[in-house]
C-alpha cells in the first residue's frame, strides 16, 4: 500500500512543478493584456513567494494540527482554485489577490510532503519526489506554450494547468483516510532516532533552540541561492562575458537544469549505496568543480561543461538534506523544521538572486563565477560544520549511527 501509494504523492510534487514556470511564459502576453509593467511580473513573483514562505513558517503547527493529508487537499484545492482565479481576473489587481492562496498553498504542499516522505520512506524516494517537481516544472511551459501558439491565450493556459490540478484535489479527497494508514505500517526510518544530536532537545518546542538547525537552515539558503542565482543570472554571464548569443546561451541554461534532473533520478538509485551526507558532500564538491570552470581562463566549452556539473552536483544537494531532517533532529520535530527549511530555501532563491543583480549592476557581471562559488562553499561549511558536531556527538554516545537507512 506504501507503494502505491507513493504515485500519488509524486502526481502531487508533479502538480506542485506545473504552475512554478508559468509566469515567466506567459507575461508578454499578460503584460500587454493589462497594460502593466515590465517589472510587474516581479511584484507578482514575489507576492507568490511571500506567501509560500509564510506558510513554510507556520506549516509544522498546521500540518500537527490537520495532518498531511488534510493540508495535502486543501492545499492543492487552493492552489487550483487560484489558477482557476488567473483565468478569470479581469484587471491586474486580482492577479495580485489570486497570487495569496497561490503562494500559500505550495508553501503547505511542499513542507507537508517533504516532511512525510523524509519520516515514513527511504531516502531514494525523496530524490525522486524532487525529481518528479522537475518534471511539473518542465510540462507547465510545454502545455501553456501550446495554447500560447495556438490561440494565443494564457487564459486557457492557465484553465488547463487549473483543470490538472482540480483532478488531483478529489484523488487527494477519495484517498484521505490512507494518509495515517501508510504512515502507521511504513518502517522505512523506524530505527534511526538521532540520540547523538536530540536527547537533549527532547522537550524544545522551536526549531531555532534546538542545535544544529541554523546551520541547516543556512545551507538551505545558499544551496537555493545558488541554484536560482545559476538560472537567472547564468544566460547574461554566457551572453556578457563568455560572448555566446542569446539562444545558445538559453540553451546551456537549459542543461543546467536538465543536470538538476537527471541527476536527482540517478541519485535515487545511488541512495540505496550511500548514504545521505557522502552524497551532499560530493554533490557540494562537484558543484563547486563546476563553478571553478566559469572563471578559469578555458576555451568555452569548459562553461558548458562546468554549467552541467553545478547541476549535478547541486541535484543531490537538496532531497538528501530534507531526507536527514527526522534522523538528525528526531520525527518529532522535523514537521516544524523541514517547514522552516523550505522557508529559508524560498528566502534564498527570492532575495539572494535580485541582490545579486543589484550588485552586478553596479560593478560587473563577470563576479557572476565568483559569487556562485561563495554560495556552494557557505552552504559546504554550514554543513560540515555540523557534520562534526553529529560526528562529535556520535563519537560521546558511544556508537557509530548511519546517517540514512538503506
Amino acid at each position: 500500500m506504501a507503494t502505491y501509494f507513493l504515485v500519488i504523492i509524486y502526481l502531487a510534487f508533479i502538480s506542485l512543478g506545473l504552475p512554478d514556470s508559468l509566469l515567466g511564459v506567459s507575461w508578454s502576453l499578460m503584460q500587454s493584456e493589462f497594460g502593466a509593467p515590465l517589472e510587474t511580473a516581479g511584484l507578482l513573483f514575489m507576492t507568490i513567494a511571500g506567501g509560500t514562505i509564510i506558510s513554510s513558517f507556520i506549516s509544522g503547527a498546521v500540518l500537527k494540527r490537520f495532518g498531511t493529508g488534510m493540508v495535502t487537499f486543501i492545499s492543492c484545492l487552493m492552489t487550483a482554485g487560484a489558477l482557476l482565479g488567473f483565468y478569470f481576473s479581469p484587471t491586474l489587481i486580482w492577479l495580485f489577490i489570486f497570487a495569496i492562496p497561490l503562494g500559500l498553498g505550495a508553501g503547505a504542499v511542499d513542507s507537508g510532503l517533504n516532511n512525510y516522505v523524509a519520516s515514513h520512506y527511504k531516502a531514494h524516494h525523496m530524490s525522486w519526489l524532487h525529481c518528479f517537481w522537475g518534471v511539473g516544472a518542465t510540462l507547465g511551459p510545454v502545455i501553456m506554450a501550446q495554447f500560447i501558439s495556438g490561440n494565443h491565450s494564457w487564459r486557457s493556459g492557465y484553465l488547463a494547468i487549473a483543470g490538472l490540478q482540480f483532478v488531483l484535489v478529489v484523488i487527494l479527497f477519495l484517498t484521505l483516510p490512507l494518509w495515517k494508514k501508510v504512515a502507521e505500517t511504513s518502517n522505512a526510518n523506524l530505527s534511526v532516532e538521532p540520540e547523538h544530536i536530540n536527547t537533549a532537545d527532547s522537550k524544545i518546542q522551536k526549531p531555532l533552540q534546538i542545535r544544529g538547525v541554523k546551520l541547516v537552515l543556512s545551507a538551505f539558503l545558499f544551496y537555493c541561492g545558488a541554484e536560482a542565482t545559476m538560472g537567472l543570472w547564468g544566460s547574461s554571464f554566457l551572453v556578457n562575458v563568455k560572448d555566446l548569443s542569446v539562444d545558445v546561451a538559453a540553451k546551456w541554461v537549459s542543461l543546467f537544469y536538465l543536470g538538476i534532473t537527471v541527476g536527482r533520478f540517478i541519485t535515487g538509485f545511488i541512495t540505496l549505496k550511500i548514504g545521505n551526507r557522502t552524497l551532499i558532500r560530493i554533490g557540494q564538491l562537484l558543484a563547486l568543480v563546476g563553478a571553478a570552470l566559469l572563471f578559469l581562463p578555458l576555451p568555452t566549452i569548459f562553461s558548458l561543461i562546468g554549467f552541467i556539473l553545478v547541476g549535478l552536483g547541486l541535484a543531490p544537494i537538496f532531497p538528501c538534506m530534507l531526507h536527514e531532517t527526522p534522523i538528525r533532529f528526531g520525527k518529532k520535530h522535523s514537521g516544524a523544521i523541514i517547514g522552516y527549511q523550505m522557508a529559508f530555501a524560498y528566502i534564498g532563491s527570492t532575495f539572494l538572486p535580485p541582490l545579486f543583480g543589484f550588485v552586478a549592476a553596479h560593478s560587473t557581471i563577470g563576479i557572476f563565477p565568483f559569487v556562485i562559488v561563495s554560495f556552494i562553499a557557505a552552504m559546504l561549511l554550514g554543513t560540515e560544520k555540523l557534520n562534526g558536531k553529529l560526528n562529535k556527538n556520535t563519537l560521546l554516545s558511544g556508537k557509530e549511527k548511519n546517517s540514512t537507512v538503506i
